[in-house]
């Protein structure tokens, strides 16, 4: 039975509420449009690509259209980094791991930004291999240790997760550990990075004045970045930071993501090509998902709820899906020859399940090039039963969130490419 939402984009820093027309959303494959992909093998002129060579210089046009399009043109990093070590633990995880947080001071034009990054590394390997990700409540959710810090930045307002007046508390502390599975992670060998992504950029509309934007005082055009190219930047900091460490192996370092920091993921990894691996769980709209199926979330939707996350001329394309330069499994194409995994849950049709796995099938053509195995559009898998080839996907039981099922998809996936 389908569902009608109302549009409302909140203004939470002023207390403003705006309400638009009703939404209904669409969830009857029967009643996706007739659409025509952008072919990923074909130049601007049409003609065909047959060379890595000729991908290679098709693939910086299709970057740069994503960019000016969609995600945003992101400013290049020309300041400083201070790190600053606020604590370490050399037994956590029952003494399997070394716990550190990190801060680092990005410094530009006297103006300065701090993000906390907290890592865990298995004590019984080095480097380590690397999962990078941006977490949703702070690192102190990841973690019963008192000493890691709880974030003093801009949070939407969860009781559950003891957010009062937009600021985090101590209640959350441990709250998303089953949500990060670090115990797993180390005995398989592999170390995380995660951050607080309200750090790089608040998650509102604040005519980005503050986090990561504030450092920069260029003019907006309709092609600056948005939220979510400002998360992928700042995942590229962080990867400046651990390619200086000893300890790990930066030549494998997965970007991981969930939502809409699965979105960041996904655009991370393909204007930093350090990221040796991408997951995206649960990315959705303008993440994974194809836009043209019109399934679920929408770009007219997306972009009336988040006018934050995106390039102001991507309003243009709201209901004008088809008259988009490029759709999300060109963006998928942009990472080969790059393992990358796709995940979906069954119940989270908001998302597009079926729109996110096209959206890693309808780049076979370029894995090919390079002689890699993807995934076939015409063999979307039964529930909980994953593919893994250089793409990998999964639909799993349950609904919206990164679930311990999907990070044991993850460390197999990871295990298969780098083991």
């Amino acid at each position: 039975m389908k569902q009608v939402f109302l549009l409302m984009i909140f203004v939470l820093h002023q207390g403003v509420q705006v309400y638009s027309q009703a939404f209904v959303p669409n969830y009857d494959e029967t009643n996706i449009p007739m659409y025509d992909l952008p072919k990923v093998l074909l130049n601007a002129d049409g003609s065909e690509i047959t060379t890595k060579a000729a991908w290679e210089k098709r693939k910086e046009e299709i970057l740069a259209v994503f960019a000016s399009q969609v995600y945003g043109e992101s400013p290049i990093w020309d300041g400083e980094m201070k790190v600053t070590e606020l604590s370490s633990n050399r037994t956590a995880i029952d003494g399997k791991a070394i716990q550190k947080e990190i801060k680092l001071t990005l410094q530009r034009d006297g103006k300065a930004v701090d993000l906390y990054v907290l890592i865990f590394l298995p004590r019984q390997q080095t480097p380590a291999p690397m999962f990078l990700g941006l977490n949703f409540y702070g690192n102190h959710t990841l973690t019963m240790d008192k000493a890691v810090l709880v974030p003093q930045s801009w949070m939407r307002n969860n009781a559950d997760l003891g957010v009062e007046n937009n600021l985090p508390s101590d209640k959350s502390r441990g709250a998303r550990m089953a949500n990060w599975p670090v115990g797993d992670m180390i005995e398989h060998g592999y170390g995380l990075a995660t951050l607080y992504y309200g750090d790089i950029d608040p998650d509102f509309d604040d005519g980005f004045k503050n986090g990561v934007h504030g450092l920069y005082d260029s003019p907006r055009t309709e092609s600056s970045w948005g939220s979510v190219a400002a998360w992928a930047w700042g995942l590229s900091r962080v990867m400046d930071y651990l390619t200086t460490l000893q300890e790990v192996d930066s030549e494998r370092v997965a970007v991981v993501g969930h939502s809409r920091l699965g979105k960041a993921a996904l655009w991370a990894g393909a204007i930093d090509s350090r990221f040796s691996m991408v997951i995206s769980n649960n990315s959705g709209c303008v993440g994974a998902a194809l836009s043209r199926r019109r399934y679920g979330e929408t770009v007219g939707r997306i972009n009336r709820s988040f006018p934050h996350w995106f390039a102001t001329r991507f309003i243009a394309y709201n209901e004008q899906e088809d008259k988009l330069p490029v759709d999300q499994h060109q963006l998928i194409a942009l990472l080969a020859p790059k393992p990358v995994y796709i995940a979906s849950g069954v119940d989270d049709q908001w998302a597009d399940p079926r729109g996110e796995f096209l959206g890693g099938a309808e780049a076979l053509p370029v894995y090919e090039l390079y002689g890699k195995r993807g995934l076939s559009p015409e063999e979307f898998p039964p529930v909980d039963r994953p593919l893994m080839r250089q793409i990998g996907y999964h639909i799993r039981s349950g609904g919206h969130g990164m679930l311990p099922y999907d990070w044991q998809q993850y460390l197999l996936f990871a295990n298969m490419h780098w083991k």
